[in-house]
């Protein structure tokens, strides 16, 4: 451990360009969201809550930029405080998703229906970006900067993927799930956006650039399997999407919750994708394919 308490960044195995994991320690637990560092760039930020950790850890290093894989509170909500420290810094996000970052009015709104008084605690404050600090990433992918990125819907319809092009390392956001020490690899499903075949069509488009290291928020980084990684990710979304097919929302739970325990990693699991918010989004996603297949 750093005498700051935070976890020592590991050191990179792929290639040459430094690659760090700053573990933000959302809500006290390690190992459960961790922004990455490469070449500069932040992937990630994590939730306002936790940025005074992040701070901390970058000292005095200012992101060239910070790139969003999605715009959920986890991994996006601290990047306004960001902004406030760096008022030019770039932001990227997909364009289904830019309109959220620069007024979150909806989102925190949303947000707040779900979380209710435990709102500010979970998640600190969330700021607007203005909209000049903000590139837009359009359409199915391309190339910025020392990446190539993916449209990887399926978890959320504003993901996208970033591909290091110097290390081939991954930065996959929750597109390749959670996975946690030698933990399970599981797929995170919170509302409104899941979307099995998506999700399936992203996993593979991610496997198409062939990773040498999937950089994945919760939690870490994985060199040494990645095809079995990708693999075992497309059974389990199948195998919770049928659990969520065949039970209620306290019986998944149930599940999901004996599938962790045990594990040393559990605490890190159980804050990185909770149980109780993980049956909604597949009883929606069985919903629209139930109404679409009756009319």
């Amino acid at each position: 451990m750093h005498p700051s308490g935070l976890l020592a960044p590991p050191t990179n195995t792929v290639g040459e360009v430094p690659h760090r994991e700053i573990d933000v320690h959302f809500q006290g637990a390690e190992q459960a969201v961790c922004t990455h560092v490469i070449d500069g760039y932040l992937v990630d930020p994590g939730p306002d809550s936790s940025v005074g950790t992040l701070l901390a850890a970058l000292g005095d290093e200012r992101p060239e930029a910070v790139l969003l894989t999605h715009i959920h509170l986890d991994h996006a909500g601290g990047v306004g405080a960001l902004v406030e420290k760096w008022p030019d810094l770039e932001v990227w996000v997909h364009e289904n998703g830019a309109r959220h970052v620069i007024d979150p009015s909806r989102l925190v709104a949303s947000a707040s229906r779900i979380y209710g008084d435990a709102m500010e605690r979970l998640w600190g404050r969330i700021v607007p970006v203005p909209e000049a600090n903000v590139r837009i990433l359009s359409g199915e992918g391309g190339e910025a900067g020392p990446f190539e990125w993916a449209y990887t819907p399926g978890h959320a319809v504003h993901h996208a993927a970033y591909r290091h092009k110097d290390t081939n390392i991954v930065f996959s956001g929750d597109v390749a799930g959670v996975r946690i020490g030698d933990g399970p690899i599981l797929p995170p499903t919170p509302p409104p956006d899941i979307d099995v075949e998506a999700w399936h069509a992203s996993i593979e488009r991610i496997a198409a650039w062939e990773p040498a290291a999937l950089a994945i928020t919760h939690f870490g980084t994985f060199a040494d399997d990645v095809p079995r990684h990708l693999a075992v990710l497309h059974e389990e979304l199948d195998r919770w999407a049928q659990v969520a097919r065949r039970t209620d929302e306290a019986g998944f739970e149930a599940e999901i919750r004996a599938a962790l325990a045990g594990s040393d990693q559990e605490q890190g699991y159980l804050k990185a994708m909770p149980p109780d918010t993980l049956y909604g989004g597949l009883a929606r996603y069985w919903k629209k394919r139930d109404t679409a297949a009756s009319t």
